[in-house]
C-alpha cells in the first residue's frame, strides 16, 4: 500500500519510466560481488561507482525500452485491468511527449556508458536492438519471448562483468537465465489463469501457451535452477578462486527461495509482477538478506 502511494504520487513522465522496475538492475552488481571475493580477479571496493554508474545506466535505458513498449500496446493496455492506469494509457502522458523521452533516455544512456566504457556500450547497444525487436514483435511469439526476457538479464550481469573488464562465470549467467526464465514462466501462468477472459486483449502470445505446458516448464527450469546454483558453488574452479567450498551453505537459501516463490504463484495467485514481490513479501526480504549475509561472512572468514 504505502509502494502504491508513494508511486501515484510521482509525476506522469516518471511513472511511465517505471522506476519500480529497477530492482532489475541490481543484477549489475552480481559480478562486482562475486569478482570481490575471487583471487584471481583484481576488484576493490572502490570500483563500485563503476558499477553504480553501469546500473544507474541501464535503468534509463531500460526505461526507454518501457516507453515504447507501452506506446507500442497503448491500445491493449487500455483493455487490461490494471495495465489501463499506466500514464501513456490513461491519457496522462501525450505519446508524443513518451516518444520524446524515450528517444531522450536511449541515446542519453547509450552516449554515456561509451563514456564510461567502450564494451559497456556494445552490451547497452545489443540490449536495445534485441528489446526494440521484442517491442515490435518477438513479445508475440510464445516460448521466443521468454528467452528474450532471459537474454535481458544476461545483458544485465554482463554489463557489471565489462565496465569492471573481469571475467564472470558462465555458471552466474547459466543460472541468471534460469532464474529468468523461471520468473517469466509464473507470470505468464499468472496471466493465463487469472487473466484468462483477458488473453487474446491482453498479451496475444498467450493464445499459444497451455496452463499444463507452464506448469511443466515450470518445475523443469526450477529444478534445473537449483541443480545449476548447487554446481557452481562445489565447482573445483569455483572452489579455487574462492578458496573455501563453504558457498555450498548457500544453497538452502536458493531453494527456500524458489520455493517460497512458487507458494506465491500457486496458492496465492501472484507472480504477474516479480519486481514488487521482492519488495514486499517478508520471507522472501529475509531470505536475500541471509543469503548476503552468508555470502559475506563466507567469503570474510574463509
Amino acid at each position: 500500500m504505502l509502494l502504491a502511494r508513494v508511486k501515484h504520487c510521482l509525476p506522469p513522465w516518471l511513472r511511465a519510466m517505471r522506476p519500480q522496475q529497477w530492482t532489475k538492475n541490481a543484477l549489475v552488481f552480481a559480478a562486482f560481488i562475486f569478482a570481490l571475493g575471487d583471487r584471481q580477479q583484481q576488484v576493490s571496493l572502490t570500483s563500485l561507482w563503476q558499477v553504480a554508474g553501469a546500473a544507474f545506466l541501464f535503468s534509463l535505458i531500460s526505461s526507454g525500452i518501457y516507453l515504447l513498449n507501452d506506446i507500442r500496446d497503448v491500445e491493449l493496455d487500455r483493455a487490461h485491468p490494471t495495465k489501463r492506469f499506466r500514464p501513456i494509457a490513461a491519457g496522462e502522458l501525450s505519446i508524443p511527449a513518451a516518444l520524446t523521452l524515450s528517444v531522450l533516455l536511449l541515446i542519453g544512456g547509450l552516449g554515456a556508458s561509451l563514456l564510461l566504457s567502450a564494451r559497456l556500450a556494445v552490451v547497452c547497444l545489443a540490449y536495445v536492438i534485441l528489446q526494440v525487436a521484442y517491442t515490435l514483435g518477438l513479445k508475440r511469439v510464445a516460448l521466443i519471448d521468454l528467452f528474450v526476457i532471459a537474454a535481458g538479464f544476461i545483458f544485465r550481469a554482463l554489463a557489471g562483468a565489462v565496465v569492471l573488464d573481469v571475467t564472470i562465470s558462465p555458471w552466474l549467467l547459466l543460472c541468471t537465465m534460469l532464474l529468468a526464465l523461471f520468473l517469466g514462466l509464473c507470470k505468464r501462468r499468472h496471466e493465463k489463469v487469472v487473466l484468462s477472459d483477458l488473453d487474446a486483449e491482453t498479451r496475444p502470445s498467450l493464445e499459444n501457451y497451455n496452463q499444463g505446458l507452464l506448469d511443466q516448464l515450470i518445475g523443469i527450469v526450477s529444478s534445473a535452477t537449483i541443480v545449476c546454483y548447487a554446481l557452481y558453488t562445489l565447482w573445483p574452479d569455483t572452489v579455487e578462486k574462492f578458496g573455501t567450498t563453504r558457498l555450498g551453505f548457500t544453497i538452502p537459501f536458493v531453494i527456500f527461495g524458489l520455493f517460497r516463490y512458487l507458494d506465491l504463484v500457486y496458492r496465492h495467485e501472484k507472480g504477474d509482477r516479480p519486481e514488487r514481490i521482492l519488495l514486499t513479501d517478508p520471507p522472501l526480504i529475509i531470505d536475500l538478506f541471509l543469503y548476503g549475509l552468508t555470502v559475506l561472512g563466507i567469503l570474510a572468514f574463509r
